[in-house]
């Protein structure tokens, strides 16, 4: 083998390695600056020369409240998701299988209304949600983070959904299914897929929405972990707690991680899932 010859069967590899470095690097250095001591933050080392745990405990310190903070955002993230999937799977199913009129008209309305910027429709929501007296709810962050997950979801599944080849409900119907049992029993187990991977993307956009979680409660019990994190506060006025707000990022994206990681088969079957006949 020439070495031009070897150069084209390395480049592939070596091209992913770049990629995938320039990617990890952050995350590597939030976890390496969590495992040192407060006194060693500004280290430049690639590896803690005193590893500690002193940053995670401070994380978990009550004072902080940043267990509350994670189960907070859990619980909003989980929720979101849940109520975006159920009602993305019948619209998205609806508007592939159903005819009529203006239809590419609807679907463009429901992915604009994905694109308005959060900070134009904060202080709205802010002042309807106060009339209401949702301030400090959960309902106050779910469904303004609905109003951007639904319409994202409803696009993605849409278009897995056109990829089914509409003879599946046919064949089902004419083994003496009705409409509803086939779409419960033949399209949503192939279109596990497609669910797990919008699933994911909605999660994702939940867990770290910051504007809307940081309006929306004033106080430490509803705080979400992304506002948490950001309002981590050190010995003194002067001091920021670096060190901490890296152990609580690692802790916050952790979750993510490892959401991806045992899921990935899925995520890059639905990722894929249409792209050949």
């Amino acid at each position: 083998m020439n070495f031009q010859a070897k150069i084209r069967r390395w480049l592939p590899y070596v091209g992913v390695a770049v990629v995938v470095a320039y990617c990890l690097a952050p995350f590597y250095w939030m976890v390496v600056s969590s495992l040192r001591r407060t006194s060693d933050i500004f280290e430049n080392a690639p590896l803690p020369s005193h590893p500690s745990l002193e940053n995670y405990l401070a994380v978990f310190d009550p004072s902080q409240s940043f267990t509350k903070s994670m189960i907070n955002s859990i619980v909003v993230a989980g929720v979101t998701t849940s109520v975006a999937l159920v009602l993305a799977t019948f619209t998205a199913y609806a508007m592939a299988r159903l005819r009529f009129r203006f239809k590419r008209v609807v679907l463009t309305v429901i992915i604009a209304t994905s694109m308005f910027p959060v900070v134009s429709i904060v202080v709205p929501l802010l002042k309807l949600f106060t009339d209401f007296g949702w301030i400090n709810t959960y309902q106050a962050l779910i469904v303004p983070s609905m109003s951007f997950a639904l319409p994202l979801a409803v696009w993605n599944l849409t278009t897995f959904f056109r990829q089914m080849p509409e003879e599946l409900e046919h064949s089902a119907m004419v083994d003496g299914c009705t409409r509803g049992q086939a779409f419960r029993k033949i399209i949503i187990p192939l279109a596990a897929p497609g669910l797990f991977t919008t699933a994911i993307i909605v999660f994702i956009i939940a867990w770290n929405e910051f504007l809307i979680a940081l309006t929306m409660t004033n106080k430490e019990d509803m705080q979400t972990a992304p506002v948490a994190v950001s309002k981590f506060t050190g010995a003194s006025d002067f001091e920021v707690p670096f060190g901490s707000q890296m152990a609580a990022g690692v802790l916050v994206t952790l979750p993510l991680v490892v959401l991806v990681i045992v899921f990935q088969r899925r995520i890059v079957s639905g990722l894929t899932s249409g792209s050949a006949k």
